[in-house]
C-alpha cells in the first residue's frame, strides 16, 4: 500500500512540476534582450531562413539578424515535401505570398509552396504537390506545440510569436528553408 501511495505522490509532483514550468514559459512576460529602447515591431525583415534540422526560424534585415524562434514542422519532418499529406515540410528558397489574418492557427504567412520546380518534381512521380504551407501560431492545446512535430507540412511558432513574425515580414520575403 505504501509503494502505490508514493508512486501515486510521485506522479503528482511530477505533473505539478509540468504545468508550472508550462505555465512559467507561455504566460511568462517576454524577456527583451536588447534593451529597454530595441522594439521588434519597427523591425522589418527581408529575410527569413528556417533550419528544419536544428527547429529554427531566424529573421534577417540587411544581412543583419532580427532575431531567432524555435518552431516544429509537419508530423513527418525530415525530407524535402513530395505530394500531399507526406506530412513533410518544404525545402528550398521560397517567398511569402499573403498575411492571413484570419488563420485557425491565430495568424499565418502563406509560402508559394509548390513553386515551379516542386510542381514539375510532382508531376514527374505522379504525384498532387500539395499546397496550403504557412508560418502560423500554435493548436489549441498548447502542449501539442512543446512537445511534437504536428503540423502538415507547416512552420508553426506559439502565438505571441507569430505575432511578432506577422508584423515584421512583408509579403514578397524570401524564404529559405533547409533540412
Amino acid at each position: 500500500m505504501l509503494k502505490i501511495r508514493n508512486v501515486k505522490i510521485k506522479k503528482r509532483v511530477f505533473f505539478s512540476k509540468l504545468l508550472l514550468f508550462t505555465s512559467f514559459f507561455l504566460f511568462s512576460p517576454k524577456i527583451n534582450l536588447y534593451g529597454k529602447d530595441f522594439i521588434f515591431k519597427n523591425q522589418k525583415a527581408d529575410l527569413v531562413v528556417i533550419w528544419k534540422s536544428k527547429r529554427k526560424l531566424s529573421l534577417f534585415s540587411k544581412n543583419k539578424h532580427i532575431k531567432t524562434y524555435n518552431i516544429k514542422l509537419g508530423f513527418n519532418p525530415v525530407g524535402h515535401k513530395q505530394k500531399e499529406g507526406d506530412g513533410k515540410t518544404p525545402e528550398g528558397k521560397y517567398h511569402i505570398t499573403h498575411h492571413n489574418p484570419k488563420s485557425a492557427y491565430h495568424l499565418s504567412l502563406g509560402i508559394n509552396y509548390p513553386n515551379k520546380k516542386d510542381k514539375m518534381n510532382a508531376i514527374k512521380m505522379g504525384y498532387d504537390a500539395g499546397g496550403n504551407i504557412f508560418i502560423h501560431g500554435g493548436p489549441k492545446n498548447f502542449l501539442t506545440q512543446i512537445f511534437i512535430d504536428w503540423t502538415k507540412g507547416c512552420v508553426a511558432v506559439f502565438n505571441h510569436e507569430i505575432e511578432e513574425i506577422y508584423k515584421m515580414v512583408p509579403d514578397g520575403t524570401a524564404v529559405y528553408i533547409y533540412s
